[in-house]
């Protein structure tokens, strides 16, 4: 073993894989404990790995057997009376703590950790100068963050992906390394060396254990996925987070770098692929995770997505979700306007709304989103809403940190009751339209004020293959049936709200029409610009 390693730390290695030196220890299941009970087998079958003895409390006969088990391992031998190590046992430890299992830094990572060195991500902004006019498949620009971030951390940070980094359009990674790759590399391969450092094979739980290793040994990554397919590993997510919640609890654990996961080709955006690909699953999840640890974004665009990513690269013991899809999307903000956002959690959408045309006052409607694709189709219908029934006043919020919705005692991100009804009011009905299930929404409202006011709407497992629009359709939180709601929820209409409900529902039947004729979205929808309705 240590020539192999010597042959390839020095250069010598001729490429190939060695073969490792390997000892395998085949044990029979229960070994050590009683062969035979009560007639029978129970070394080597299924029944050791149950309880063996289960009348201990209660039957003489079970009691006897486990004190003779116990006393089969010849404890005298290995523990003093006081019940200190014998020196027989101490004799086999190292001089040095820091080679024994316990005392390694490696098992207590964050004594190793280095913060990263990472680019100023404000140099990497997408100028919008008018809003939603042009699109950006946002996570390039998160590629082009870690590309620095590789260049700039040689020997602590990593992207690890099931064969998706180009896919998710992050690939901007392979400008700067390849991927690990011990096998015999063939002239047909690319981005394939032993000197990679981009880990990438096709199994979600082998890339998300090798990144939950890479944290709890000091170093910093990026997990990135279909979302999907970020259920096929949540139960490591699961574990990951208890493991760092109790972690917390003990003075001597270091910090570590956190669990971060981007789940992209997301549920609204995969109609390509069809229902199999489409679930917002994770997100779910997030929101039950013990509240000292979750973190979960849902950046608008490209420049909300280098704020977020940036916050994550930089935080220790979360796990921070990042919730943004690969496709062309419009861009919202400028910079600045990114980081402010980021900053508060949620915000009012002024321009996206028309309260400065009414005056001082509550809305007639808040309409809020959270995510990119429910984002697009609330301003859209806002939009609509501004256009076709000008007389309603209404308030658009969009919410980039989904925590912040809970109160301040629910969560350490949770907003304070006085901005929370600063953005929602006290009584205003509110349309939610979230990238999520709708469920999530009410269970973020809990305990805020008249919480039965919000309607969410969301991702209500309706998916097939078809086009993107048909997605929102389907799952009922297009821009049509956002300004339905807002109309049906309002206290109080202007002239013009049933004929405008009438519309909408008409631009819904002529939905299914053309895109069964046409195979695409109509028009108004496929080529959609903020200001062009």
């Amino acid at each position: 073993i240590k020539s192999i390693q010597e042959a390839a730390r020095n250069g010598s290695w001729d490429g190939k894989r060695p073969v490792w030196p390997m000892i395998i220890l085949r044990t029979p299941k229960g070994w050590t404990g009683p062969e035979e009970f009560e007639g029978k087998k129970m070394e080597g079958t299924w029944r050791s790995h149950q309880v063996p003895l289960s009348g201990v409390k209660n039957n003489p006969e079970h009691l006897a057997e486990l004190e003779e088990w116990m006393r089969s391992y010849n404890i005298d031998e290995l523990f003093n009376a006081d019940g200190s190590p014998t020196d027989l046992v101490l004799a086999a430890n190292p001089d040095d703590v820091e080679l024994t299992m316990s005392g390694t830094p490696y098992a207590n990572g964050g004594k190793l950790m280095k913060p990263l060195d990472l680019p100023d991500f404000r140099e990497m902004a997408v100028p919008v100068v008018e809003r939603a006019t042009e699109k950006v498949e946002s996570t390039r620009k998160l590629g082009e963050l870690m590309r620095e971030a590789y260049r700039r951390n040689p020997d602590n940070f990593r992207l690890f992906c099931p064969d998706e980094a180009n896919s998710n359009r992050i690939g901007a990674v392979f400008e700067v390394s390849d991927r690990t790759w011990m096998e015999e590399v063939t002239a047909d391969d690319e981005k394939l060396s032993r000197n990679g450092r981009v880990m990438e094979v096709l199994s979600e739980h082998l890339t998300h254990g090798w990144l939950e290793a890479y944290n709890l040994t000091g170093r910093h990554g990026l997990f990135a996925t279909y979302e999907a397919f970020a259920m096929v590993s949540a139960s490591q997510t699961i574990q990951h987070s208890k493991w760092l919640q109790e972690a917390n609890e003990l003075d001597w654990r270091a910090e570590i770098p956190s669990l971060n996961i981007l789940v992209s080709s997301t549920a609204w955006r995969n109609d390509h692929n069809g229902f199999s690909h489409q679930g917002p699953g994770m997100l779910q999840l997030l929101l039950n995770m013990g509240t000292g640890i979750g973190r979960a974004y849902l950046p608008p665009d490209a420049n909300s997505l280098l704020a977020v990513s940036d916050r994550c690269f930089r935080s220790t013991n979360y796990v921070n979700l990042i919730v943004q899809d690969k496709q062309p999307q419009p861009q919202w903000l400028t910079m600045d306007e990114a980081i402010d956002h980021l900053e508060k959690g949620a915000s009012v959408w002024e321009w996206a709304g028309n309260e400065d045309e009414f005056g001082p006052g509550d809305p007639t409607i808040v309409m809020a989103c959270a995510g990119d694709i429910p984002t697009m189709e609330t301003v859209a219908a806002a939009e609509i809403i501004k256009k076709k029934l000008p007389g309603m006043k209404v308030r658009v919020v969009n919410v980039i940190d989904l925590m912040s919705l809970r109160r301040p005692k629910d969560h350490p991100h949770g907003m304070s009751e006085t901005y929370f009804r600063e953005l929602f009011t006290d009584e205003v009905d509110v349309i939610f339209a979230f990238h999520g299930y709708p469920g999530g929404v009410h269970q973020l409202m809990h305990g805020r004020p008249d919480q039965d006011r919000f309607r969410a709407r969301g991702f209500i497992e309706q998916g097939t293959t078809t086009t993107p629009f048909d997605m929102v359709v389907k799952n009922k939180i297009s821009r049509y049936h956002l300004v339905m709601d807002a109309i049906n929820n309002a206290k109080s209409l202007p002239k013009g709200a049933e004929d405008l409900k009438k519309w909408c529902q008409s631009q819904l039947d002529r939905h299914e029409d053309y895109i069964r004729e046409h195979l695409e979205d109509m028009p108004e929808v496929r080529n959609w610009k903020l200001g062009e309705l």
